[in-house]
């Protein structure tokens, strides 16, 4: 039976954690505000992260210092975050993602696959709505799938996007990747990819349900990164996808 630790415990995503774990087989452990991050990554076997930003480089710290894999699932994440991530990547096993379901996993995977075949007379557009409480936008999803669809392109996503558009903004770019963001209600996460051509269109969704589907796939992923060796993945290797 695995140890999985629950970084930020008893929030919303905490609680669905811990009964995937359940669901699952195995147990759970877990800390939030203020709790003892290094005596958790002791305990454990592995780590999931679902806190915030401002936490994460004292997890890393902990989970180097225990020798503990960790999964990321926290969103917002900025340039820094990212240094401080590939440099635990070096002694731990870490996999980050913006969103940790199967079901978006394999829409990333065709969102890239589409927009390798379809060239930039496609505009790309990307739609998601989440509940009236999230406080990032795009979604670390919608930025996920703008990132597949950016390498299909094999296009900056940083110097190819749209987003925030009022007034007058002119002519949209060529070859760009829009992104809109909906807040309302308790949405968990919906999102649409949209690829719109010259009298046709395509569009590729996903409809989160309920954030189990969220902790069900970030289960999978502990489970499969305590045989990782040191290094820095993704949930497209969790499903053999790359």
């Amino acid at each position: 039976m695995t140890s999985i630790g629950i970084i930020g415990s008893e929030g919303r995503m905490g609680v669905a954690l811990a009964a995937a774990i359940a669901e699952a087989g195995h147990k759970h452990c877990g800390v939030d505000k203020g709790g003892n991050v290094l005596n958790l990554a002791s305990d454990a076997d592995v780590l999931v992260d679902f806190s915030s930003p401002d936490a994460l480089e004292a997890t890393l710290d902990a989970c180097v210092a225990a020798r503990t894999p960790i999964v990321i699932g926290t969103t917002g994440l900025e340039e820094r975050h990212h240094y401080l991530i590939d440099d635990a990547a070096k002694d731990i096993a870490v996999l980050q993602t913006g969103n940790t379901s199967l079901g978006v996993t394999l829409l990333a995977h065709l969102v890239r696959e589409a927009a390798t075949r379809l060239d930039a007379d496609w505009d790309i557009e990307i739609l998601e709505m989440h509940h009236g409480k999230k406080v990032d936008a795009p979604s670390g999803t919608a930025l996920l799938l703008g990132q597949a669809a950016a390498a299909g392109r094999g296009i900056s996503l940083d110097t190819s996007s749209e987003r925030g558009r009022d007034g007058m903004t002119g002519a949209r770019g060529r070859g760009n990747i829009g992104f809109a963001s909906l807040r309302g209600g308790t949405v968990a996460g919906d999102h649409d990819v949209i690829f719109a051509g010259a009298e046709e269109m395509i569009t590729l969704s996903h409809r989160a349900e309920n954030r189990m589907i969220f902790a069900r796939g970030a289960v999978r992923a502990a489970l499969w990164l305590i045989h990782q060796k040191p290094d820095r993945y993704t949930m497209p290797q969790v499903l053999g996808l790359s």
